[in-house]
């Protein structure tokens, strides 16, 4: 948040793909402005939102149920657009693009998402992220994108080890566990676990070649739209 100026208790900031509003109820209580969190799961909404009262956020901060992908914003009206772990949903470049003209003049984009570290990786990694989010790229290729989308770049930085590990790999195998013991037999979560310890796996043997980044950009004036 240190790299957004000018947001005041009149702001207007949406979190796009916010699921429970973890990151959307921290930014409530550090950020002046209205939030509004935008989840296509309603069962999500019902969470986010009770958990905003119980923070006394209620006022400031709402979960609504909507698609990233058509924002229910008029255009111009957000001082800042907020995604976590979601952008990958429709694509990094066609959001910068679509989300652009729901920003006011200056307004700010502050997006994470998957990337490489290197140019050349082992093909049993490349092979997994081909086959689950071929958009992944270098961190000069996404910001490339995120100027020619008509942004000024504000700030990029490498999510720490511990967001993969001990905020998702590790609570994740709990779960794991209590949805194979509530569902036993069940073929489908069974699957669905080895795919996730898959993950877990193979970021352990090749976390020097991919993480996550923060993307910050300010909406450029001067284009067409």
């Amino acid at each position: 948040m240190s790299f957004i100026e000018n947001l005041t208790p009149q702001s207007h900031i949406a979190d796009l793909g916010c699921g429970t509003g973890g990151q959307t109820l921290v930014l409530g209580q550090h950020t002046p402005g209205h939030i509004t969190g935008l989840e296509l799961s309603s069962d999500f909404v019902e969470i986010f939102n009770r958990n905003a009262a119980q923070l006394s956020l209620q006022d400031n901060v709402k979960g609504m149920t909507g698609s990233m992908d058509n924002l229910p914003f008029k255009k111009a009206s957000l001082d800042l657009i907020w995604s976590e772990g979601a952008i990958y949903n429709i694509g990094f470049e066609r959001s910068l693009k679509e989300w652009r003209e729901y920003l006011k003049k200056g307004g700010y984009v502050a997006v994470t998402d998957a990337i490489w570290f290197t140019d050349e990786r082992p093909a049993e990694i490349h092979d997994f992220w081909m086959l689950h989010y071929p958009q992944i790229d270098t961190i000069p290729a996404k910001v490339a994108q995120m100027q020619q989308a008509g942004y000024i770049p504000v700030a990029t930085f490498i999510l720490p080890e511990n967001c993969w590990t001990e905020n998702y790999f590790i609570p994740a195998t709990v779960v794991q566990e209590q949805i194979l013991a509530k569902y036993p037999g069940n073929k489908g979560v069974e699957e669905f676990v080895v795919a996730q310890r898959r993950e877990a796996s193979l970021y352990n043997q090749y976390k020097e070649f991919y993480g996550y980044v923060f993307y910050i950009g300010k909406k450029r004036e001067g284009m067409n739209n």
